[in-house]
């Protein structure tokens, strides 16, 4: 071994040895592990007297024991199930655990009949004072006793509570809730609660370095300052408040939330830049038909600006969707009520998540429609008094009340109109620009809606009588021509004439005026109010709880026939107002069969038949009222084709049919392309037929 090796070792050694000299324990650190030693022995010995049903696992130490009577010497504790005081050093109180209560006293002693309540006990308290340590100066806030304030004005009542200093519960107070077929004839039903303490959480969150502040944790001093103002506010220690104060606009159904902070710079550091919003909410049921319910509930959000699209996470099943782009609003929307969170500025990006609660899998299936959340956050400064300022909208879908909300964005189009489902743009401009604007003129009168569905349906058919009356027309002349037709298939029943045979048809159809697809043309343009209409009733509140005839809410299937059994996509009922539109569009098929110009395969025609039965699954789940206008629709158009059979004499189109023939006529652009197009065909079918023949 040299001597360089030796010295090396010797290095080692001493750094070592001196690395043990300077971590050795400090004589408090050897005093503390002592007692720590001693108080376990203690605990031990203890347990050892103990009879076999009174053994504990969990006890609490004794530093816990002395800052728990810090705590409660300082001011009672009443939260998440512990009420604890103490009086000249003596603490009396209980925690619960596991549906039981548990005496503070003989927690302390370490004795319980029930080991399992008493060590949850235990865990409550240590998870208790963990809070207490991690909120420091925000600690006194974590107990209190809980205050509830209520704001109410013609249609909306609020309640407001001091833990969390939050909405406990929304209330509207002209809308009534509809569970089952037995809500309409009690006439009990209660007013739709969109949000109660049970289903709804929202609050803010400061991240300051390790720790959290989270508002739902702490108890607000909560001050009532008129009839639709209350200010809750927290005290943060050292002189430092944060107040969220909410009124109630009255007229409205907007709750405005201003939020606002005093001396925040001394608890919360400089460089905290954002204040996160936490918001989560489980979805309510309201309505009895829970199929188009499902389908048009969901989590809606708007991006910031006036160009800002508005979206939705999908309805169907889990998702999860996180921006970063600005967001303005979100909204926790059922089919006929929502739940608007609006910032007055922006939100910075968000995470979105969204769960749909599913027959067989969710026990909260018959309650819930979707389970909900949204994690976002706004721009914060401590030193800065004026937070944020934001809107809360509890209320019905409702287009002419949604589009008069935009003044509480004068800088952009909230679009709020985009929770009431419409359709796409081109139906949408419909039911926005003409069906809506004509119903709530027509409702005004105060007629009972169905009666208003019938007028509304004989104008729309009143409108549309030319293009039907044009429809009929080309159908008429068709007819006309149906033995001229005959004639060139007799004529001409080889497969290879079959382009000549063409040409001849054509050429037939021109010189009598005729189109074939005059009677197609006229249809497809009253197709988009057709589907338009399809969007507007089950989107249309104006419709709920209206009754008509057997119907108790036209929003709703009229569910009268019961079945003993579930048939998949019709259900376990009959709607009868679906089942009679079925039967109406079985007759208007038959009539418009044999107004046909041409005959049909016999399997074309079962289709025909068999397109009504399936409207009847596909519409037995739907708004009654949906039903009801498809059925008065098919009956006027039944009376129309009878009108204008009235009206039109087939032997006077054939009249001045046989004048445009003799009449010449020059051909249109395309028609001679056409025709020229088919002699071009018409001489390679007839150069490959020689080629063949050559072979």
């Amino acid at each position: 071994m040299d001597k360089n090796t030796i010295t090396g070792i010797i290095l080692m050694c001493a750094v070592v040895f001196g690395f043990m000299y300077l971590n050795q324990p400090s004589e408090e650190e050897l005093a503390a592990q002592r007692k720590a030693q001693q108080e376990l022995a203690e605990q031990e010995k203890a347990t050892s007297k103990m009879k076999p049903g009174d053994v504990v696992v969990d006890s609490l130490s004794s530093a816990d024991w002395a800052m728990l009577d810090s705590l409660a010497r300082e001011k009672a504790i009443a939260v998440d199930g512990i009420e604890i005081k103490s009086v000249d050093g003596a603490l009396s109180g209980y925690v619960s655990a596991k549906g039981k209560k548990i005496d503070i006293q003989e927690l302390k002693g370490s004795k319980s009949g029930d080991a399992a309540s008493h060590n949850a006990a235990v865990i409550s308290v240590k998870q208790l004072l963990d809070k207490y340590i991690k909120n420091s100066t925000f600690a006194s806030s974590l107990s209190g006793t809980e205050q509830k304030f209520t704001l109410r004005n013609d249609s909306l009542e609020v309640e407001l509570s001091t833990h969390g200093g939050t909405v406990t519960r929304a209330t509207l107070r002209t809308y009534k809730a509809y569970h089952s077929q037995e809500d309409y004839k009690s006439n009990k039903s209660e007013p739709v609660e969109l949000v109660n303490a049970e289903n709804n959480s929202f609050g803010f969150i400061i991240n300051d370095a390790a720790q959290a502040f989270d508002t739902r944790d702490f108890y607000f001093d909560g001050k009532q300052l008129n009839d639709s103002t209350v200010a809750m506010t927290l005290n943060a220690g050292a002189g430092a408040t944060f107040t969220v104060t909410y009124t109630l606009v009255p007229g409205t159904y907007m709750l405005a939330m201003d939020v606002t902070q005093q001396g925040m710079d001394k608890v919360i550091a400089g460089n905290v830049t954002n204040l996160d919003v936490v918001w989560s909410q489980k979805l309510r049921r309201q309505e009895v038909g829970k199929t188009f319910e499902e389908r048009n509930s969901g989590l809606y959000y708007k991006v910031q600006g006036e160009s800002g699209d508005v979206d939705h996470l999908t309805e169907n099943g889990d998702k999860d969707e996180t921006t970063q782009e600005k967001m303005k609003w979100f909204s926790s929307k059922s089919q006929f009520f929502s739940t608007v969170l609006i910032a007055e500025g922006a939100f910075n990006g968000a995470e979105m998540h969204s769960h749909a609660y599913e027959e067989g899998r969710d026990k909260g299936y018959n309650t819930y429609l979707k389970d909900l959340s949204v994690n976002t956050s706004v721009d914060y400064q401590a030193a800065n008094p004026k937070v944020g300022k934001f809107f809360f909208y509890f209320g019905p879908n409702k287009y002419k009340v949604l589009s008069s909300y935009d003044r509480f964005s004068p800088k952009e189009d909230l679009k709020l109109t985009r929770l009431v489902s419409l359709g796409w743009t081109l139906f949408r401009w419909i039911n926005t620009g003409i069906v809506i604007p004509v119903f709530n003129w027509l409702g005004s009168f105060g007629w009972s809606y169905g009666i208003i569905i019938l007028i509304l349906t004989i104008l729309l058919k009143l409108v549309l009588s030319p293009l039907t009356f044009k429809s009929y027309m080309s159908q008429a002349k068709m007819r006309v021509l149906q033995p001229d037709i005959k004639a060139l298939n007799e004529k001409y029943p080889n497969p290879e004439d079959a382009m000549k045979k063409q040409q001849k048809t054509m050429e037939l159809y021109r010189q009598a005026g005729a189109n074939p697809m005059g009677g197609c043309l006229p249809m497809l343009l009253q197709m988009p109010i057709l589907i338009a209409m399809f969007w507007f009733f089950p989107s249309s509140i104006e419709l709920r709880g209206q009754s008509f005839l057997w119907a108790p809410d036209l929003s709703a299937p009229d569910a009268i026939i019961s079945l003993p059994f579930s048939i998949p996509m019709l259900g376990d009922h009959l709607s009868i107002f679906c089942l009679i539109m079925t039967v109406t569009n079985i007759v208007y098929t038959y009539i418009n069969m044999q107004s046909q110009s041409s005959s049909q395969m016999p399997g074309m025609k079962w289709m025909m038949f068999l397109m009504p039965l399936m409207f009847l699954f596909f519409f037995n789940q739907y708004a009654s009222g949906l039903s009801y206008y498809y059925f008065v629709s098919l009956l006027l158009t039944i009376v129309q084709t009878y009108v204008c059979r009235m009206f039109v004499d087939e032997n006077k189109v054939r009249q001045t049919m046989a004048e445009n023939a003799k009449k010449p006529r020059k051909k249109s652009g395309f028609m001679a392309r056409l025709e020229e197009a088919q002699r071009l065909q018409q001489q390679q079918m007839k150069a490959q037929q020689k080629r063949n023949n050559r072979r």
